[in-house]
């Protein structure tokens, strides 16, 4: 009987221990304590943050969409008087100025290119040199024609004719340019200035006509036909003329990894006079890149 009365205090006892302890315990949980803070994981990337390092080579290539303006220049009223030259026509009138100024033209395209590079970074601003190869194929092509009658000063009735023909293709062309950009983490804007070399083929012709009139000043008959040497024509049509300018542009590079580069950019490129025609290109274009 008494073994029986002891039994139910020693489990009280031991009951009350474990509920003594349990703060203990608690205390040394590592949940509760929040010592896992320095195990987070780290807060994601800023692209705008700094810290990305843009110095290195480059490769890649894209697409855009072109304008490109073609302006004829004096090169048809020269050829005009050239066509006339050594006849007393010539000599009296300024046949170049019955030739109209021709008006410009514009074309608009796809166009396609790729490019290669290299950037050095100065902290924040970013230096770079930057070559590319655009294929273009856009086009202008005029005609026109113009009659006249003229009398000269030995009494010869000249009606003559000019068909005037202008045109250029742009094939290709290429540009070497200065890069200066600032970053802003793995964003980039950046500027750009430098040259271009374009492959045109051409043509300006004149082609010319003259139907005289005369009289005998012995007999007083009338004699009238072509004049020798016409029809004839002046000027050329050529391949592969290169043609020189300028090119400028604008645009930002936006990093995707280390490696991988996106890029919007604009371009403006203008060549001086090419047998006759001054020309303009307008691009919006797109690229993806790799860095090295």
């Amino acid at each position: 009987m008494r073994i029986r009365s002891i039994a139910p205090a020693l489990g009280l006892a031991a009951l009350g221990l474990s509920l003594a302890a349990m703060p203990a315990v608690s205390a040394d949980y590592p949940v509760l304590r929040g010592s896992q803070i320095e195990d987070a994981p780290p807060p994601p990337s800023d692209y705008f943050s700094g810290g990305f390092n843009w110095t290195g080579f480059y490769l890649g290539g894209g697409a855009g969409v072109s304008e490109t303006r073609f302006e004829p220049g004096t090169g048809l009223q020269n050829l005009a008087n050239f066509a006339f030259r050594n006849t007393l026509l010539g000599a009296e009138r300024n046949m170049g100025s019955f030739v109209n100024n021709l008006p410009s033209k514009r074309d608009s395209g796809a166009t396609y290119f790729g490019m290669a590079g290299y950037n050095i970074a100065f902290g924040d601003a970013v230096l770079g040199i930057e070559v590319d190869y655009n294929r273009s194929d856009q086009s202008y092509g005029i005609n026109d024609f113009i009659a006249r009658r003229s009398i000269t000063s030995d009494g010869t009735v000249n009606d003559w004719s000019m068909t005037t023909r202008q045109g250029a293709v742009l094939n290709d062309y290429a540009t070497a340019r200065i890069r200066m950009g600032w970053a802003f983490g793995r964003f980039m804007p950046f500027a750009t200035f430098g040259g271009a070399v374009g492959r045109f083929d051409t043509v300006s012709t004149i082609t010319a006509t003259n139907f005289i009139t005369q009289v005998n000043p012995v007999t007083g008959a009338i004699g009238s036909g072509m004049a020798v040497g016409y029809p004839l024509t002046v000027g050329d049509a050529k391949k592969n003329v290169y043609g020189y300018g300028l090119a400028v542009g604008a645009g930002v590079d936006m990093a995707l990894t280390d490696n991988l580069f996106l890029r919007g950019e604009y371009q403006l490129v203008r060549f001086a006079d090419v047998e006759g025609t001054t020309t303009t290109v307008n691009t919006a274009r797109v690229a993806a890149g790799l860095r090295f």
